[in-house]
């Protein structure tokens, strides 16, 4: 009989034997991959189309983002209010979103009305209207929202760290101006939702309680496409040349937006892996170094953050806050005392062990539920890398030393390389 009076003993949670449910996979008959997970405990789904349709596809500036934001605003037999309403009688959801790379479509829903509604998600990407009243509603208040948004110091520094690590020119450093949605014709959008949507290439990922007829579904809706895929848009990123930067956004503003970041690698770096567990460290979790000195010893932040940026190809790695004012060089000087102190000085093992153990309780919480552990797959699945990824991420966690994390800190934490930026 279990002894109730004795404690159960405590695991550290780098001591956990964390695991990835594989996903089924299967191709639906014009070569759309389709990764599946069947889990939980609720009859809820959750569907998302993954279409090479990012902005890095497009031609004009805005025009992978409009085009995706007007699929929801009708079709060639319905309204926007009749998409809609069809969407909200069943209880469902359906969002959409527009990346670098990739556009989705994601669809929340209760398992038993899939089959009720993916006929009208396959309007959505073959028959959308893009209609140029709706164009115009939308343009006109995605403009509002960017001058209410460039009033903001910590949006403008945003914009402007992207174009110093990659270039105006390139799809991660590219923003947007009154001009780029006034040069947008209803033409611009239709050609690239033909291209991109119509004829374009896209995966399905699938996750919860899944309906014994859901492959039978998604041949007939979307295996009929012409899933081409379209070569994407080739660019060099470049770098600006000066790597401090002060930009007055607000004269009366007392608070600044801080941003340093610098170039490198994807998830493809040999360095990566070391790297992520080295940014915890530095500024990742609540315990960082970073908010032990700005936030808590100086005050000088209500919190700070660092972490690796998720970009498919360039990619970088970034530090984020806001301060006061009058405090902020001395908050970047903070910043680089503790990449100093990470250069010089091997991590106590306490501390260590700490950031291990955050990291795996952390992931033990990502995998918590069906649409965690697609999410986890799909990261994977769309950054082209190799099965083992998941488990090497945990062995490197597991494994990594306080001589590793200090030559990964000599070689990448260099002042001198990353871009400093402030906008007040």
């Amino acid at each position: 009989m279990l002894n109730r009076t004795i404690a159960p003993p405590i695991v550290d949670a780098v001591n956990f034997n964390l695991q990835l449910q594989p996903y089924q996979k299967y191709v639906l008959k014009n070569g759309v991959e389709v990764y599946a997970i069947d889990a939980g405990t609720e009859e809820v789904l959750q569907i998302e189309w993954v279409f090479d349709a990012g902005n890095w596809f497009e031609e004009k500036n805005l025009q992978a983002a409009v085009t995706n934001f007007l699929l929801k605003n009708g079709t060639a037999t319905k309204t926007a209010f009749e998409i809609n309403e069809h969407f909200e009688y069943y209880g469902a959801h359906l969002g959409r979103n527009c990346g670098a790379e990739f556009a989705t479509v994601t669809l929340h829903t209760l398992t038993k009305h899939t089959g009720k509604l993916l006929p009208v998600i396959r309007e959505l990407f073959s028959e959308a209207s893009l209609l140029q009243s709706e164009m115009d509603i939308a343009i006109q208040n995605m403009k509002q929202k960017l001058d209410v948004n460039l009033k903001k110091s910590s949006f403008v520094a945003g914009r402007l760290i992207d174009t110093y690590l990659f270039g105006e020119q390139h799809p991660y450093g590219r923003f947007s101006r009154h001009q780029d949605f006034d040069a947008l014709t209803r033409e611009d959008l239709l050609n690239f939702y033909d291209q991109y949507y119509r004829t374009g290439a896209f995966k399905i990922f699938v996750a919860g309680k899944i309906p014994d007829d859901l492959e039978v579904l998604l041949e007939e809706h979307f295996g009929d496409f012409a899933h081409i895929k379209k070569p994407g848009r080739q660019y060099i990123a470049q770098p600006a040349q000066e790597h401090k930067f002060h930009i007055l956004n607000d004269e009366k503003s007392s608070q600044s937006s801080i941003k340093l970041a610098r170039p490198f690698g994807n998830r493809h770096h040999p360095d990566f892996l070391k790297a992520q567990v080295l940014n915890i460290v530095l500024g990742g979790f609540f315990g960082s170094r970073l908010m032990a000195n700005i936030r808590e010893d100086k005050g000088y932040t209500y919190g700070i953050h660092s972490y690796l940026m998720g970009n498919k190809k360039e990619n970088g790695w970034m530090i984020s806050t806001e301060a006061g004012r009058g405090v902020s060089e001395a908050t970047i000087s903070e910043v680089y005392k503790e990449m100093d102190i990470l250069r010089n000085e091997p991590i106590e093992d306490d501390e260590l062990m700490l950031v291990k153990n955050f990291m795996m309780g952390s992931i033990l919480g990502d995998l918590d539920g069906p649409f965690q552990m697609i999410a986890r797959w799909k990261n994977i699945i769309l950054n082209d890398l190799d099965s083992d990824f998941f488990n090497r991420y945990i062995s490197n966690i597991k494994g990594i030393t306080a001589s590793e994390l200090q030559e990964t800190a000599d070689k990448y934490l260099i002042p001198g390389d990353f871009y400093e930026l402030v906008v007040i």
